[in-house]
């Protein structure tokens, strides 16, 4: 493969919707991508939260290939067995009862938008449409998605926006309460906020807003999209907060590299969207549905959540340790890390490229989401990689 002629070609017929890196990946097994030229890439990226079980994963290749061969696609007007027995082993797992399925995140928090106001419209009546969403969300690229998400930098250009979305500072829970009034159908929330610097929410926060939604019926939707399917150590980031939501909505690490999104809804939520309510042609479909399936098998095992663990808490502790870091933000393989003033996330993320470590950035932090098979040599070999760059950093700053 030529690497330059791919950069060229897309350069000059792909939309310039994404600031690429000047890299071409060509192939893939396990943690490590590589380029044209056969360098080895350690990727903690995975394809921003995609790659769960790394690149190629045999058991997951093995189920992607024996679907494809026997049943491709059909159609949501039929019956596939991939498709019930994804949506019932997401409901045994977390404790919903009904899932829908779509292509990606953006999709899966429309599907809950939509799921959150019908169930209010039936109850209570036109009226009672209001999602309330924090401050420094982000919950896809979509109008209504984008609308709800809590950055003024994505309320641009694209207007006019979708009516029915309100902005309270994250943590901030006299903030919220106030907000809510007759209008407000349902409160949707990242429990930890990825684009937006992979940030925690406060559990203090989460703890009152829970009680108080449920007080008011005002329902819980969960934006899980890059914090779900084991990502932070649990399948669910919820329950490191201790509590069901009414809604909640999966997508990159489920499929393992093809594109699914997933809406969890509880009974009471589920039985207002009838024949029609929602659809999707490609949701449920066979083969990424087979690729889920393999994922799930991972996440079950017992022993590999504990090693999921175990790396989360080798990396946290080895990132702390390293020079000009501040902070350690996040939970589980969802890392940020905080620099000191005046370095710049974005050119460490590059060096860190040059040296054949892949990793992301997040506003004014670095950011990693590993493949959750990573093993601890590969953690040691990161740390070893970007403590060289971070080190080399402090060297350059001395000699000018």
């Amino acid at each position: 493969m030529n690497g330059e002629k791919v950069i060229k070609r897309d350069d000059k017929y792909v939309a310039h919707t994404y600031g690429r890196s000047p890299l071409v990946l060509e192939k893939g097994r396990g943690m490590i991508a590589l380029d044209p030229q056969g360098k080895e890439y350690l990727d903690f990226t995975s394809g921003i939260g995609v790659t769960s079980l790394g690149y190629c994963h045999p058991d997951w290749v093995a189920a992607v290939e024996k679907q494809l061969e026997t049943l491709p696609h059909t159609s949501n007007l039929y019956y596939t067995a991939p498709c019930g027995k994804l949506a019932k082993r997401l409901c045994k797992i977390t404790g919903m009862d009904k899932v829908f399925f779509g292509n990606s995140g953006a999709e899966a928090n429309e599907g809950a938008i939509k799921a959150a106001r019908k169930y209010s419209v039936d109850k209570y009546g036109p009226g009672r449409s209001t999602i309330i969403t924090l401050e420094n969300s982000f919950h896809g690229r979509t109008l209504a998605t984008l609308t709800a998400t809590g950055q003024e930098v994505f309320h641009q250009d694209f207007g006019p926006f979708n009516q029915g979305f309100r902005y309270v500072p994250a943590g901030n829970f006299a903030a919220l309460k106030e907000a809510m009034d007759e209008t407000v159908c349902a409160v949707m929330f990242e429990c930890v906020q990825g684009e937006g610097g992979v940030m925690a929410l406060d559990p203090a926060f989460v703890h009152n807003m829970v009680n108080y939604c449920r007080q008011q019926d005002v329902l819980l939707i969960a934006d899980e999209v890059q914090t779900g399917a084991g990502r932070t150590g649990t399948f669910l980031a919820c329950e490191h907060y201790g509590f069901t939501p009414d809604i909640a909505t999966l997508a990159k690490g489920l499929g393992g590299g093809l594109p699914i999104g997933a809406v969890l809804m509880t009974e009471s939520v589920a039985q207002h969207m009838g024949p029609g309510s929602h659809g999707s042609t490609f949701g449920g479909n066979p083969v990424v549905c087979a690729g889920a399936l393999a994922v799930l098998d991972k996440l079950e095992d017992h022993e590999f959540m504990l090693n999921v663990a175990d790396r989360a808490a080798q990396l946290r502790a080895g990132l702390a340790q390293l020079p000009h870091v501040t902070q350690v933000s996040g939970l589980g393989l969802m890392v940020g890390i905080q620099l000191e003033e005046g370095i710049s996330a974005a050119e460490v993320r590059a060096a860190c490229q040059e040296q054949g470590l892949l990793v992301l950035t997040a506003k004014t932090r670095l950011r990693m989401l590993p493949p959750l098979i990573l093993t601890r040599l590969d953690v040691e070999r990161a740390l070893e990689i970007l403590g060289n760059v971070l080190t080399n950093w402090k060297k350059e700053e001395t000699e000018g």
